[in-house]
């Protein structure tokens, strides 16, 4: 129900169904591909306690949600009634967005669906070359065999793959641009590729026209401009066909003329491409491998922030097809430990128990490669944490681009890569390096942040609750929490929102504490601790009910300071709760705070603006 609540707010702040071209999901982000981006309200969309952030980059509008995204979006499709046969408007331009923009989305629509399954091939060919170096399995045993072939053959049948999600990025028939990938790596084509190799090989032809054959296994490029091709010219025969037999006759001019045209023109282009980028940047890298691993860890994480990592992605995946090996993924490794040993210096240096506890999570999270958590939640916001991060990073890499490191298989920076980095041949300075400068950026961001990171604490004895400036008047109401105003009609409980408990508004809190609002008693307090009712000294029934749902928490997360029939002042202390524990039950945060006799006065105005400190006005009674 949390989800569906999240999927609710989600699409009401992207402007609503009628408003999405496309909607994928990364590791941690819902990546929505919007119609107008000036419909979206991102600001908005931030308050809600279960987004970390928005960004908008690349022609998309980037929800991060975290590791439950999956759940997420599931929930946003059902919400928006979005399946798999949804048409996408792959054909939206957004006039703002940027050629190189557009490029980055096209490509995370292409690689996003399967990031999952891509990371996990690539961790596991890590580990089964570790194995084979600690002599746990020799490279002709069966068990390594059958592992093996599941950990390769994501890779080997990318064209396969890549034309499925290629074609449905494109807004085509995906199976027809999936047939054309696996023409591309059908055993009859592998086979004339092998023949073609023979001292004694005979030229294949078409009509006539000479073919070029290619292992076009593990290819990226070459499928992805075929996709292309193909989608387009399907678009063109659905306007000329008749309805009656364009469903068969479309996909039948499609792979008749584009898989020919992919094996005589596209494919052999596309891999002269794919050279010519591959040692372009190995012509870089050889220049200065130091210099090119200090400007990769200094910036991958800045990248990640605005979604324009997934440029990079096709770069190493193209790196691997044509070398079998790449040197960028290890310089990313000191990159994302950086961060980590950022938020790790947080956790031991921080009193702030909210921080700590997210600070372990995040750190958890960042082992395996998911740093959002960490930098949209703790390092950049601190500031300093992050750009201590990246200091390291820049550091790391530039020791990883010494020592020449390299992955022999394709996954995402991870604790894994490590395993990723062990050469064929055996364990040598490559690996060393590369775990050297892991550490470094790890150990180096980890002391910088705990000696500089945060800002100097204030000694627990001294630190006061902040007084109330001015004592509210009979109709003022005071705000009892700090945080992010919410209007009523937006709480993801109807019963809150439609107003039929009372007039009032809501706060997102950002610390822990409940404070009385006005002169007057405590009239009810729940068992389970989680709401308090009061009445002011001039007649106020307000009831403050600490998140949504909460009371299935059966008040572990809560703590009362004050009992029924309690007389209490502006400022005093009534509730304090766990807010990292309610949110990471899955329970919202938002907190109605309810005139629950509004029908005896003329109306109540929030006065307060999007956010609000506890004990400034918040609401306004009109009698």
């Amino acid at each position: 129900m949390e989800y569906q609540a999240l999927a609710k707010d989600i699409l009401s702040h992207v402007g609503g169904r009628e408003n999405i071209s496309s909607l994928v999901h990364c590791a941690t982000r819902l990546r929505f591909r919007l119609k107008d981006s000036n419909k979206a309200n991102a600001e908005g969309l931030k308050a809600n306690p279960g987004v970390i952030m928005v960004v908008e980059s690349g022609g998309q509008f980037q929800v991060v949600i975290g590791n439950h995204v999956n759940n997420v979006w599931q929930a946003v499709r059902d919400e928006a009634g979005i399946t798999d046969d949804t048409p996408t408007d792959a054909n939206d331009k957004d006039e703002k967005s940027s050629l190189f923009g557009r490029m980055i989305d096209i490509v995370s629509g292409i690689f996003t669906p399967f990031i999952g399954i891509m990371a996990a091939s690539g961790i596991l060919k890590g580990l089964l070359a570790l194995a084979v170096v600690c002599g746990w399995l020799t490279t002709t045993s069966g068990t390594y065999q059958i592992w093996f072939a599941a950990s390769d053959a994501l890779f080997f049948f990318f064209p396969l793959v890549l034309g499925y999600t290629a074609g449905k990025k494109f807004g085509g028939n995906a199976f027809v641009t999936m047939a054309i990938g696996g023409a591309l790596t059908h055993p009859l084509m592998i086979k004339a590729f092998e023949a073609s190799q023979m001292p004694e090989a005979v030229s294949e032809t078409f009509f006539g026209i000479p073919v070029t054959f290619i292992n076009y296994s593990s290819s990226v490029i070459p499928i992805i401009i075929a996709a292309w091709a193909s989608c387009l010219l399907e678009k063109q025969c659905n306007k000329f066909l008749h309805s009656a037999v364009k469903n068969f006759f479309s996909p039948l001019i499609c792979i008749a003329v584009i898989v020919p045209l992919t094996f005589l023109v596209i494919g052999p282009v596309a891999t002269l491409l794919s050279q010519g980028l591959a040692y372009g940047y190995q012509a870089i890298y050889q220049f200065a491998p130091w210099l090119a691993g200090a400007a990769l860890g200094a910036m991958w994480q800045v990248c990640v922030i605005f979604g324009l990592h997934w440029g990079l992605v096709p770069l190493m995946i193209n790196n691997l097809a044509v070398f079998g090996q790449d040197t960028m993924l290890p310089i990313l490794l000191p990159a994302v430990l950086g961060q980590v040993g950022a938020v790790v210096g947080i956790f031991l240096r921080t009193r702030d128990p909210r921080q700590k506890i997210l600070a372990g999570s995040a750190a958890t999270a960042g082992i395996f490669g998911i740093t959002e958590p960490a930098v949209y939640g703790l390092t950049l916001p601190l500031r300093r944490p992050f750009i201590f991060g990246c200091i390291a990073g820049a550091i790391g890499g530039a020791i990883v681009g010494f020592s020449d490191s390299h992955v022999y298989s394709f996954g995402f920076a991870n604790v894994f890569t490590l395993a990723q980095m062990i050469p064929p041949g055996g364990v040598d300075s490559t690996l060393w390096g590369g775990i050297a400068g892991t550490l470094v950026a790890f150990v180096l961001a980890c002391i910088m942040t705990f000696v500089a990171g945060l800002p100097s604490v204030t000694p627990a004895a001294t630190v006061v609750t902040k007084p109330i400036a001015t004592p509210p008047g009979e109709n003022e109401i005071l705000a009892p929490m700090t945080g992010t105003v919410l209007a009523l009609e937006q709480v993801p409980d109807a019963t809150f929102a439609t107003g039929v408990l009372g007039e009032g508004t809501a706060i997102i809190p950002l610390d822990n504490k409940v404070i009385a609002p006005f002169a007057g008693e405590v009239a009810s307090l729940f068992q389970t601790k989680h709401a308090i009712g009061l009445l002011s000294d001039s007649g106020i029934e307000l009831l403050i009910h600490v998140g949504i749902d909460t009371v299935k928490l059966d008040g572990k997360p809560f703590t009362a300071h004050v009992s029924v029939g309690d007389k209490v002042q502006p400022g005093d202390l009534l509730l304090e709760f766990d807010r990292e524990a309610i949110l990471a039950a899955g329970y919202s945060l938002s907190t109605p705070i309810i005139i629950s006799n509004s029908d005896s006065f003329r109306g109540v105005t929030t006065v307060a603006a999007t956010s609000v400190e506890s004990g400034m006005p918040l609401l306004t009674v009109n009698r």
